[in-house]
């Protein structure tokens, strides 16, 4: 939590800016402190604490703009931090697009607690992190003969953003995280030595899952045994809810301002237009008590919304803030989604697996990447072939490629096994006439 006394700090600061020479000015105090414990085979590895206090201010000195940092917040340091900004300031090249934005779309404050902050954060003995990453590992040490390896992770972290701005915005965010992770090399068939991981995280310290980590990193490394690549051809393919985040990046990325300003993006133009499957509808819900991602407003201070970003295949908005808004004589909308739900279907990961006659399950990406503007695409995956409702063979360096456009266009089915976990709440996915390139 940012103190008073620093509030009443960056209070001064953006005064201090405004009488000499700003027009408009931002500050942003932050505070954070991590923490991680690193294990290799139940044995301490690594201990790592990071902590950090600083202060940013964005200038907007006659039509020009300026943003500088520093971690030195005695008054007297601050001064002469800010003056020589307004001075650097002034050798730059004016940009009349870059303002605040208009006070109408501030957040004004009057939202319940949305639960982001564990307050037990620093009351968590240090031997009990140890005893966590410890027992995590010791679920799989000794338990198979093809174990090479084991490491475990326990990790933590909270943080503190407190702005203010010229034209009327106050606000304040308070996260906490906690993680616990697992990941094994065993011996493979010759010299392969397939590996796997898995992890869970929680922004609640006592909601933090504990069981299973281990053992679901060796099955997963076990079922790698005997990887091979198969048949090039179209099929079918499967994504696990905790891969699809590499697909549904590029088309976040291309409903961004900047890339849209820029003509980098391969939906321009395309607002309230067909774009993909009637399948495929993602709310933006920034509102969910205990989600991360949720906020009541964005990197400006915009007030957030609930609202469609995609609505049965229809692009329904762009993210676009006030400086691109600006160039593009558009109206400003938010900075980015804050917790993106995609609507549901009726099964789970292992039911949908079941019903399928012949499909490539993909349950990791390995590598490759998708050109911004064509939205053509190609990665490295692996997986397992389906074959009669049954994972087979397990398949590795392999590439889908294609379109995206296309690709979210053959989406036939969505799982009900979200990630609840992550701002993505994407469930299983199911395409059709994938081309896969292996042998």
């Amino acid at each position: 939590m940012i103190s008073e006394d620093n509030k009443r700090l960056a209070q001064w600061a953006m005064d201090y800016a405004l009488k000499n020479g700003c027009q408009q000015a931002r500050v942003t105090l932050s505070k954070g402190v991590s923490n991680s414990i690193g294990l290799r085979d139940g044995k301490t590895e690594q201990l790592q604490q990071n902590a950090s206090n600083s202060l940013s201010i964005t200038l907007y000195v006659d039509g020009r703009y300026g943003r500088y940092e520093t971690n030195r917040l005695e008054k007297k340091e601050l001064e002469r931090f800010i003056s020589n900004g307004i001075e650097a300031t002034r050798y730059l090249a004016k940009d009349e697009a870059r303002t605040l934005p208009d006070a109408s779309r501030y957040y004004k404050g009057g939202g319940a607690d949305l639960q982001l902050c564990d307050n037990r954060f620093n009351k968590i003995d240090p031997d009990t992190k140890l005893e966590m990453a410890q027992a995590v590992a010791q679920q799989i040490l000794g338990k198979n003969p093809r174990i090479i390896s084991v490491s475990s992770n326990y990790s933590d972290g909270n943080s503190a953003y407190y702005t203010i701005t010229s034209n009327g915005f106050e606000g304040e965010t308070l996260n906490t995280y906690y993680g616990l992770s697992c990941s094994t090399s065993i011996k493979g068939e010759g010299e392969a030595r397939p590996s796997a991981g898995w992890s869970e995280s929680s922004i609640l310290f006592n909601e933090l899952p504990t069981a299973g980590i281990g053992d679901e990193a060796l099955r997963r490394a076990l079922a790698k045994i005997g990887q091979k690549k198969i048949q090039s051809g179209k099929y079918t393919m499967i994504i696990e809810p905790r891969s699809t985040g590499q697909l549904l990046g590029p088309l976040f990325s291309a409903i961004q301002g900047e890339a849209l300003q820029q003509k980098t993006s391969f939906l321009i133009d395309q607002l309230d237009k067909q774009v993909a499957s009637n399948k495929f509808t993602i709310m933006d819900q920034p509102h969910l008590v205990g989600a991360r991602g949720a906020r009541y407003f964005d990197g400006e201070g915009a007030a957030t919304k609930e609202q469609p970003i995609f609505e049965n295949g229809v692009l329904k908005n762009y993210y676009i803030n006030t400086y691109v808004a600006n160039k593009m004589n558009t109206v400003p909308t938010l900075t980015s989604p804050s917790v993106a739900v995609m609507a549901l279907g009726n099964k789970d990961l292992n039911a949908i697996v079941a019903d399928v006659d012949r499909a490539i399950l993909v349950t990791g990406f390995n590598g490759g990447n998708c050109n911004s503007t064509t939205g053509n695409f190609s990665y490295g995956v692996e997986g397992f072939l389906v074959e009669n409702g049954q994972l087979t063979q397990p398949i590795s360096e392999m590439n889908i490629t294609g379109n995206m456009l296309s690709l979210w266009a053959s989406l036939v089915e969505t799982g009900n096994d979200p990630n609840l976990r992550s701002s993505y709440r994407i469930p299983t996915l199911v395409f059709e006439d994938v081309n896969f390139s292996g042998l």
